[in-house]
């Protein structure tokens, strides 16, 4: 059985579209969003349980989910972005799998982030100071990492490509 890839990083930095083509690649694995998981669970969109119950509520449950969904071997998890931050969450998934984080600038986030109206913490009217102050605020935790790629100036198959390499490189 292989170890589990972890995928982090800033919101918008590729995560679950790397996740889903990686799982193309590895087919013995199963490829898994938590925050897809906690909506189907819930039966709310991430958006909605920020507004109708708070933050704190969605990183409890989101702590419970990782934990839930780390048991095990063979499988591709994507994160929320600031899942990360929790140093419980952290240590179980720098425990449980090899963590790459996708790191991605502040242009590179903030277009992507400007075609998608659904993420909640960037409902303000400076998108992009808060995203610029995340960022910033997120930095020291994401290099905590197992591994870090540098997304802005590859394509996706050469960030799949350095994945498959670094799993292969530690199973030697």
């Amino acid at each position: 059985m292989n170890p589990n890839i972890i995928l982090v990083g800033m919101p918008a930095s590729g995560k679950t579209t790397i996740g889903c083509l990686l799982s193309q690649n590895l087919p013995e694995y199963t490829f898994i969003d938590t925050d897809a998981v906690i909506e189907k669970t819930l039966g709310m969109s991430i958006c909605d349980i920020f507004n109708s119950f708070s933050e704190d509520y969605f990183r409890k449950v989101e702590y419970d989910t990782i934990k839930l969904v780390c048991q095990g071997r063979n499988k591709i998890i994507s994160i929320g972005g600031g899942a990360f931050e929790n140093p419980d969450t952290r240590a179980t998934l720098l425990k449980f799998g090899q963590v790459f984080y996708l790191k991605s600038d502040l242009d590179v986030l903030y277009y992507r982030i400007s075609q998608d109206l659904k993420r909640p913490l960037f409902q303000t009217e400076n998108p992009r100071e808060v995203l610029d102050n995340l960022l910033n605020a997120r930095a020291e935790n994401y290099q905590k990492a197992h591994y870090i790629i540098e997304t802005d100036r590859l394509n996706e198959e050469e960030i799949i490509n350095y994945i498959l390499g670094s799993i292969n490189a530690s199973d030697s």
